[in-house]
């Protein structure tokens, strides 16, 4: 129990917040949830604490490693629920870190897509350790009434014209898919190149570091880069989109016919939660996957759920943004996968980097 005080004093002092009314400060039982900002907003819960004695802890994490890293350090035994990418799971089990998700105590898991339901990916023998929570697409985004038309993955690698006004995610995984598909390498070879593979890969990294205005950690950093005009195209997440055409900012959105990547976080919860606390738990995991936090999570982020909870309270409008009134769309993602010579991709994505 002092481990476990001690991080959620650290926590605190980091400005990581607690969720729940102040009437709720001494509540039954007291959770920490590991995850990204955008998915704990204290309106997006509000309902699951009006009918639950829980109090919530949560810190937020900046990528996937970084949370990974944490909870092999030791913190596993001071979290209560984590948020890992579908394609990292194997990661987090494969060092021993999470418990299998017991069904029972989430009944609204049985609404999840087909293609959730399907996925080998947060599986372990036949467990699922990570169930499948939000999801959507990374595109291109770009200002529609500073360029001549819409772009593809190409404007990352030829023509002069935006040369200093593009924008690359500093993320080795995303990057590297990025230029295998450009080169048309496809997906079946995508995340095992070989060595040829991989020079030409680097190759044209190069070509496009010389382009690139910045890598963007922050989507905030990258929002407002877009809005002063120095970013006018970048491989983004989707809120810059729609938070920069409801300022009046002509944006478009672009989806390259070479391939679109697909994303996947799920919920999961680590090995040692126990007793009440596991109970809890469950009950939020379960609410994250139904309908009042699915509807608030559409309208507000706006991402999908993984589950059909709250799609028929959207109006068709809601449906489309968030990529759910044709679920055949993912049939066109190409959704991410671990390399299994990752490791090289991260050397490799460095060194261009620092070139």
């Amino acid at each position: 129990m002092y481990r476990r005080d001690l991080l959620r004093t650290a926590l605190a002092g980091a400005a990581l917040g607690a969720l729940g009314p102040a009437s709720r400060a001494f509540a039954a039982t007291d959770i920490l949830w590991m995850t990204w900002e955008n998915l704990a907003k204290d309106d997006y819960l509000a309902p699951f604490f009006a009918a639950n004695d829980v109090a919530l802890t949560k810190t937020f994490i900046g990528t996937d490693d970084e949370q990974f890293a944490k909870l092999r350090a030791g913190g596993a035994s001071s979290v209560d629920l984590i948020t890992p990418g579908l394609d990292k799971v194997e990661f987090y089990t494969a060092s021993g870190l999470l418990q299998p998700i017991d069904f029972d105590k989430v009944p609204n898991a049985a609404l999840l897509y087909d293609t959730f339901k399907k996925t080998p990916l947060g599986k372990v023998d036949g467990e699922t350790y990570g169930i499948p929570f939000y999801w959507g697409i990374n595109p291109i985004v770009y200002r529609a009434d500073l360029m001549d038309e819409e772009p593809d993955w190409s404007v990352f690698f030829e023509g002069d014209k935006y040369n200093g006004k593009l924008a690359m995610r500093d993320y080795a995984l995303e990057g590297i898919m990025i230029a295998a598909m450009y080169l048309g390498i496809p997906e079946s070879e995508m995340f095992d190149l070989d060595d040829a593979q991989l020079a030409e890969v680097k190759k044209v990294l190069m070509i496009q570091k010389s382009k690139l205005r910045t890598y963007w950690n922050s989507i905030g950093d990258l929002t407002n880069l877009f809005a002063t005009g120095e970013v006018v195209c970048a491989f983004s997440w989707v809120p810059p989109y729609y938070d920069l055409r409801a300022k009046g900012i002509d944006m478009g959105m672009a989806k390259p016919k070479e391939g679109v990547i697909g994303w996947c976080d799920t919920i999961a919860v680590p090995k040692g939660v126990e007793g009440e606390r596991l109970d809890a738990t469950f009950k939020l995991v379960d609410y994250l996957l139904g309908p009042d936090y699915g509807k608030m999570l559409a309208v507000g982020g706006p991402y999908a759920q993984s589950t059909s909870a709250a799609r028929d309270m959207l109006s068709a409008e809601e449906q489309e943004k968030i990529f759910i009134s044709d679920l055949s769309i993912m049939d066109s993602f190409v959704w991410k996968k671990n390399p299994p010579r990752y490791n090289e991709w991260v050397a490799l994505w460095n060194e261009v980097k620092a070139s």
